[in-house]
């Protein structure tokens, strides 16, 4: 956020609608403002304005200026490799401490952290069952980029990880599903379909012109008549 005023507004207005809060707004020792709450679905939020003093009112609804995801890991060093896998590149890395990625355009940050460390941050207790509701997504080039994604992701892991089955999803693309060494879930998918109907072939082809994708899909539209 861009100042306290905004982690302020925004504690109260996720109080409002049904949030806990886990430890009130205030500055931290190195300057931050925090604060920490947790939504009704169970997942917990730390709001936090690198400055602690504002600058400005609050021009209506704040705005984040920026968002991350961190994960509790037994040791970020090893879940790093693990990680570097689907091609995610380091930004910060302070060993066993703290790790994150390089954000792309458009997408959170993601950053890994001792699970007892995370969970002091937050005030919540590191032994609780965590926020189920996320699955992390890595969308490959191909189908057979998603299987060689999924035994490299196992090569990494030392064989920790445990794969779903394979075949289509709901939006017939194909895709795997695995839980990495730390408990949490992944998809490797591609845009390539796996099957098709009339109705699907009327969406425009987004796979880029030309590739292995683009030419299954016309094929595939071609058979079912679309």
């Amino acid at each position: 956020m861009n100042g306290p005023a905004e982690v302020k507004a925004l504690l109260d207005t996720a109080a409002a609608h049904g949030a806990t809060v886990l430890k009130p707004a205030r500055k931290e020792f190195f300057g931050e403002f925090t604060a920490v709450h947790r939504a009704p679905d169970g997942a917990v939020w730390k709001l936090a304005a690198a400055s602690k003093k504002d600058k400005r009112l609050v021009p209506g609804p704040p705005r984040p200026t920026g968002t991350a995801v961190y994960h509790g890991v037994a040791r970020p060093k090893a879940s790093r490799a693990f990680h570097e896998t689907p091609g995610m590149s380091v930004d910060r890395d302070y060993g066993d401490e703290f790790i994150d990625f390089t954000a792309a355009d458009g997408v959170c940050r993601l950053g890994l952290l001792p699970r007892e460390a995370l969970a002091k941050d937050a005030g919540v207790d590191d032994h609780g069952d965590g926020y189920p509701g996320v699955v992390l997504t890595h969308t490959a080039a191909t189908r057979d980029d998603v299987d060689t994604l999924l035994t490299a992701a196992a090569a990494r892991a030392d064989g920790q990880v445990t794969a779903g089955p394979i075949g289509p999803s709901r939006v017939t693309m194909h895709a795997r599903h695995f839980t990495d060494p730390d408990g949490y879930h992944w998809t490797i998918t591609t845009r390539c379909v796996t099957a098709i109907g009339p109705r699907m072939c009327k969406i425009p082809n987004t796979a880029q012109p030309g590739s292995e994708c683009d030419r299954e899909q016309r094929i595939l539209c071609a058979l079912a008549g679309g």
